[in-house]
């Protein structure tokens, strides 16, 4: 008789962990490497002065100037925290100063990369 209940509970695994968000800032350039399942590495961006933005079919290094706002959450906007699909203003390396918009995941691929808004 199972009394209702078909299988049994399994115990907790190593798996199931999760870790603490990588919250990416501007800044000096700082990353950190994190061992993963397999025993693989990704490295995660802690903070950056710099993102890689395509402009006319060539990526440019362009320095990080500020974070106008984070769609993903108001609370990132205050706290100046970048994450995919986050509004930056960014200066070329002409002098011009440009809006861009976050298309990598700092905290899962190690660099920031953009693309202008129009």
């Amino acid at each position: 008789m199972y009394q209702g209940k078909i299988t049994k509970a399994n115990k907790k695994r190593k798996y199931y962990m999760g870790r603490e968000a990588i919250n990416t800032t501007s800044g000096e350039d700082k990353k950190k490497k994190v061992r993963v399942r397999g025993g693989d590495f990704k490295p995660k961006l802690v903070s950056s002065g710099f993102v890689n933005v395509v402009i006319d079919d060539k990526g440019v290094k362009c320095g990080l100037l500020s974070l106008v706002k984070n769609p993903a959450n108001k609370d990132f906007t205050r706290r100046n925290i970048i994450t995919k699909g986050a509004v930056l203003k960014v200066e070329t390396p002409k002098g011009d100063e440009i809006q861009v918009k976050v298309t990598s995941r700092p905290g899962q691929d190690g660099v920031l990369n953009a693309v202008p808004l129009l």
